[in-house]
């Protein structure tokens, strides 16, 4: 297994696609096994896309791409103004609150990312801010996007660890939050030192704010609606999939009225762009994943760690770590697709609840897309803004820094976690 796991880092270091990584490196493991009927990879590959759970993840892409056809992103964009413009860090802020309000739509970080860079990014640098520190706040600021529900990173880990999707979902409210304060805290010490100024001059009125909530109402009930039809049974996961399609076609069509023939086709050819790299990426991971539990990888690092504690909070705190190392090699779709079957079980054995190490471990995992040198975000919005990966670096220090310390926090602090889930579904 150790060739198969050189293999896959050389073919991502040398840049080539996550995907055709894990499917060659996983059918060397193969080849290396004459053993085993080459027909199993096939029948992975092919089984996954058969998944009646993984139907919730294109369902979901469906509905963000076309959620933001509809309008409801400048929407967003305009309750974000109102409510953070006024703030130390003017546009930066604004980032942070768009990203925030925009976790119920898009679910992707890389998606949330791109979108802000293109709204936000050009008009942030001609304001004076750094390129750098622009294009680090806007890709980290998309780490809210996938805690907030219905994040595809959920999706994912409830689907391989068997765990209610419906308390994940409930469980990336409050860790958004602190968060976002945490970030926020980070842009306001920057923009005091370099006089970022506001981009409001005066508070917004109380009118102003209502309009400007009454406009967006409609993306920020979609969550809400998500888990009170999980919470009552109305539909399973990937049912409540099929309600969001369903929702974001009424918003386009009836209640802004901005979603067209046009649109309609290209939130369609964005959907199958999207659902097809997704997917493919999830049939050659299987592959891939075949191999590490053929060898009985996932017993062999649960026994070492539990040899080396049986503390939960250490084993936590050692997962983390390795997961915001993990990052910086591997996308964070793939490290929660291959790693949940084998730190999951561990952190179970501890007595560790399912919900609270999954929100912790899908943060962890989504930090590495702003991560150089594979980080997906980073890249896009890099590319967008024409910054240098070193000026990217230097300036997101800070951000990295924050968001990980909070992540370890929450290790500590399972309530913050578990509280909303609590109190929708029971303990």
């Amino acid at each position: 297994m150790l060739t198969v796991f050189i293999a896959f880092l050389v073919l991502v270091l040398i840049g080539m696609p996550v995907a055709f990584a894990l499917g060659i490196s996983g059918g060397i493991f193969f080849i290396l096994n004459p053993e085993l009927p080459f027909t199993i990879p096939i029948q992975l590959t092919v089984s996954q896309t058969q998944n009646f759970a993984l139907l919730a993840i294109p369902l979901f892409i469906i509905a963000g791409n076309y959620l933001n056809q509809s309008g409801i992103t400048e929407r967003m964009l305009q309750l974000a103004m109102v409510l953070a413009g006024r703030m130390k860090g003017g546009l930066a802020q604004v980032d942070l609150a768009l990203s925030g309000l925009m976790g119920g739509v898009s679910g992707s970080a890389i998606a949330d990312a791109a979108m802000s860079a293109r709204m936000l990014g050009g008009n942030m640098i001609r304001r004076g801010m750094a390129p750098g520190f622009v294009a680090g706040i806007i890709s980290f600021s998309s780490l809210l996007t996938p805690v907030i529900p219905p994040g595809i990173g959920m999706i994912l880990y409830g689907t391989v660890g068997q765990v209610s999707i419906g308390r994940l979902f409930a469980a990336g409210f409050v860790p958004a939050f602190l968060l976002w304060v945490a970030m926020a805290a980070i842009v306001w010490v920057i923009a005091r030192k370099r006089n970022y100024d506001p981009v409001l001059e005066k508070a917004p009125t109380r009118r102003e704010i209502a309009s400007a909530v009454r406009q967006g109402i409609w993306a920020l009930l979609f969550p809400v609606f998500l888990l009170i039809s999980l919470r009552l049974g109305v539909f399973t996961p990937s049912e409540v999939g099929a309600f969001a399609v369903f929702y974001a076609f009424m918003v386009g069509f009836v209640a802004h009225r901005q979603l067209n023939r046009a649109s309609f086709i290209e939130g369609l050819e964005g959907s199958l762009r999207d659902v097809g790299s997704v997917m493919f990426l999830i049939s050659l991971a299987a592959v891939f994943s075949y191999g590490l539990v053929y060898e009985q990888v996932p017993d062999t690092i649960s026994r070492w760690m539990l040899g080396l504690t049986g503390d939960l909070n250490t084993v936590m705190v050692l997962i983390v770590l390795f997961v915001l190392v993990a990052g910086f090699v591997i996308d964070g779709a793939i490290i929660i697709i291959m790693l949940t079957p084998i730190f999951l079980p561990i952190v179970q054995q501890l007595g560790g609840d399912p919900v609270h190490f999954g929100l912790v471990f899908i943060i962890a995992a989504t930090i590495g897309n702003f991560t150089p040198p594979v980080g997906a975000a980073m890249f896009a919005v890099c590319s967008i803004l024409k910054v240098s990966i070193a000026d990217y670096t230097r300036e997101a220090l800070p951000f990295f820094v924050a968001v990980s310390a909070v992540t370890l926090l929450l290790v500590f602090v399972p309530s913050v976690v578990l509280f909303v889930p609590n109190l929708i579904f029971g303990p």
